[in-house]
């Protein structure tokens, strides 16, 4: 005989991870940055040695506390903020958000948004960090 009880207790289990999972792709109204930021492209090589560089800035300078270790928005302070982090692993929301526009939040922050800004970093260090967070995505 089927115990109902223990079968409703494995539904719900097996939907925690579909609920606390980060939305995908996230709506938001970031402020865009300007047309010479906006259309740059990352000028480093997407190689081993911009992405272990980007990774490391990741870990180093706490991203890993709100973006998560996989960069899917779910880090230890994300449900804190509202705005959630974004959910820099969503491909889909990832491919319309081109490189100068992740380059410019960076340096500048996120209005209305905990994301805060890194106007200390080189140019060098900001691109290395686009690169890791493009393989979130990928």
């Amino acid at each position: 005989m089927i115990n109902v009880r223990k079968v409703l207790c494995l539904m719900a289990l097996l939907m925690v991870p579909m609920s606390v999972s980060a939305q995908c792709p996230q709506y938001r109204e970031t402020a865009q940055a300007p047309d010479d930021i906006y259309w740059q492209q990352n000028p480093l090589a997407a190689d081993r040695g911009s992405f272990k560089a980007g990774k490391k800035l990741w870990k180093r300078n706490d991203c890993v506390k709100c973006h998560g270790k996989r960069g899917d928005g779910l880090g230890p302070l994300a449900k804190s903020f509202a705005p959630p982090p974004r959910n820099l692993a969503c491909a889909e929301m990832m491919a319309d958000i081109p490189d100068g526009q992740l380059f410019w939040i960076i340096r500048n922050g996120s209005q209305d948004t905990a994301m805060p800004a890194y106007p200390d970093f080189s140019d060098e260090q900001i691109w290395q960090l686009v690169t890791a967070i493009r393989k979130f995505a990928e």
